[in-house]
């Protein structure tokens, strides 16, 4: 097994991990990082490719390398924003999560009368 193949295998083990982390938490702050995982792993994959091509004969490209590096930076500053967003969303609310309430009761509403 080359070390192409282990890496290509890595990035996707990560994007699963990712997208799992996408479907089954609530929590805001494990979705930023599932959402990173997912980046990361996509990255992982890019950079293999374009590394297999490399190798292959195809010459070295450094497009494919100068879009992840401009996707990490992209990716690191939109995570930025999302926590920033996450802190003000807390200090206005008081919770961090996105679970609805229990919908108010409306028995007491229609009292007989």
């Amino acid at each position: 097994m080359s070390s192409a193949t282990v890496f290509g295998v890595c990035g996707a083990v990560v994007i699963g991990l990712g997208l799992y982390g996408l479907i089954t938490s609530p929590q805001p702050l494990r979705k930023i990082v599932a959402f990173n995982l997912v980046g990361s792993g996509t990255f992982l994959i890019f950079g293999v490719v374009a590394r297999r091509g490399a190798v292959a004969g195809l010459g070295s490209d450094p497009a494919p390398q100068a879009l992840v590096i401009t996707g990490i930076v992209v990716a690191f500053s939109a995570t930025a924003l999302a926590v920033a967003l996450l802190l003000r969303f807390f200090q206005a609310t008081g919770s961090a999560t996105l679970r609805a309430s229990a919908p108010p009761s409306t028995a007491s509403d229609t009292s007989p009368g």
